[in-house]
């Protein structure tokens, strides 16, 4: 079981870089977890080949060793291949087994239980790559427009499962062997020793999904984050969170903090949710133009959303994860008035068992709308303790607290991922623009 913290680390590691194409933010922060398990890395200029730029976020579990090391080296086994440049599909399927086989066979690291997530961004000649193994995830705002890039790896996904069984694992309350929350990773090497069948085909596998797109100018910014910050906002929400803060002129550094802060739980007992180590890096895509023009771009966009939306408050008006009138936990905040609604803090760790919390994937947040099953009990409750307010015995009872803000339900936390080559896989939670691209699961 993941174990937390009485208090949130909330100090944030915040780093930024610029050149005339990019302009790069990124935070990290280890909240309510004993250790950070994240890293991460943004190349504007890979050394060893200084047209490609290199964005990537590791989320790991069971220890930071591998989840480090990646950050560190991944891009070299990326760009080392043959298939580089030619075929730079190809290359990140085989860079991704190739770091994976070299840890495995380190002395020091073949015996650790620590795994990693891996999402990657990789842009080389208006082409941009996005290599993902795990439920980390990278989406992109084009013409103000959500585009997802990466799939979520989940072990009840059919063509996981299938993999998962056929490998000699099984599946049990939607983890490998009862164990593993998700389905692809770097690492995890006790789920890596059938040595009769490929390193693509075992029960968990670093083979990532890759997806090819065209850049230009529509691009306006792509955003890389672990699933500490997927678990509590979707797609949409994050978009709408980054366009309108561009649009108040703020920096992309800035904003990444605004959003840690903003998925940080305020107490632990919020089922996990909140509660995970979180990392995030927002990449402003310039074009060789000052960065004025995109915040006039993002100005235009969040206008006209007010506009068909009718709204005249901003969909985020407040970052304060202590909020009590905005915000997504308020729900879960009234039911933590009655202490016997909320009992683990823990569902969301990779390596968890099974969360006996009443807080379920199907209940995640959305940041619009609500449905909880927690605050549809609360209500209840609320409503019970009003019907016996005349009573003597009643009338001192604790009360839901009623300014609370508003959770939202993510019903689209992962998608199947196709096989064959398709278009980007849409949202539930927006309407989303399309952009042809190359779908790589298999070698």
């Amino acid at each position: 079981m993941g174990q937390t913290l009485s208090e949130p680390v909330t100090a944030k590691e915040t780093a930024i870089c610029q050149d005339d194409n990019y302009k790069v933010g990124s935070s990290c922060m280890q909240g309510w977890r004993t250790s950070m398990e994240d890293a991460h890395s943004h190349i504007l200029s890979l050394p060893d080949d200084p047209s490609t730029a290199w964005f990537s976020v590791f989320d790991g579990h069971g220890g930071g060793i591998v989840a480090k090391y990646a950050s560190k080296h991944l891009h070299k086994y990326v760009i080392q291949r043959p298939e580089f440049p030619d075929d730079i599909p190809v290359a990140l399927m085989q860079g991704f087994l190739d770091i994976d086989t070299a840890m495995q066979n380190d002395d020091q690291m073949k015996e650790q239980m620590a795994g990693s997530t891996a999402v990657c961004c990789l842009i080389r000649e208006n082409k941009l790559y996005c290599a993902n193994s795990g439920d980390s995830r990278a989406i992109a705002c084009r013409n103000g427009q959500l585009v997802t890039l990466s799939n979520d790896h989940k072990p009840n996904l059919p063509e996981e499962m299938e993999r998962i069984y056929n490998a000699g694992g099984w599946v049990e309350f939607n983890r490998v062997n009862g164990n593993l929350a998700l389905s692809r990773a770097l690492g995890d090497f006790l789920f890596k020793r059938n040595h009769l069948i490929s390193a693509e085909k075992q029960i968990v596998t670093a083979l990532p999904e890759v997806t090819v797109h065209d850049l230009s100018e529509e691009w306006d910014f792509i955003v890389l984050g672990c699933d500490g910050i997927w678990d509590v906002l979707t797609n949409q929400a994050v978009i709408n969170f980054v366009i309108e803060s561009i649009a108040e002129g703020k920096y992309p550094e800035n904003i990444c903090e605004e959003l840690l802060t903003y998925c940080l739980a305020p107490v632990c007992q919020m089922g996990g949710l909140g509660g995970d180590n979180m990392t995030i890096i927002i990449v402003c895509c310039l074009h060789e133009k000052p960065w004025e023009n995109l915040v006039e771009k993002c100005k235009k966009y969040h206008a006209d959303k007010k506009a068909m939306s009718k709204l005249h408050e901003p969909a985020f008006n407040t970052f304060d994860r202590f909020a009590t009138t905005d915000g997504p936990f308020s729900e879960v905040l009234k039911a933590g008035d009655d202490s016997q609604n909320v009992n683990d803090t823990s569902s969301s760790s990779h390596t968890s068992s099974p969360s006996s919390s009443p807080i379920s994937a199907e209940e995640k947040f959305d940041g619009l709308t609500t449905v909880n099953q927690i605050s549809e009990e609360a209500s209840i409750n609320e409503t019970k303790n009003s019907n016996d307010q005349d009573s003597p015995k009643n009338s001192t009872s604790s009360k839901i607290v009623d300014n609370a803000v508003n959770p939202v339900d993510d019903s689209n936390v992962s998608t199947a991922e196709s096989a064959v080559a398709s278009n980007v896989v849409p949202d539930s939670s927006a309407t989303e623009e399309t952009s042809t691209e190359t779908v790589c699961s298999k070698l």
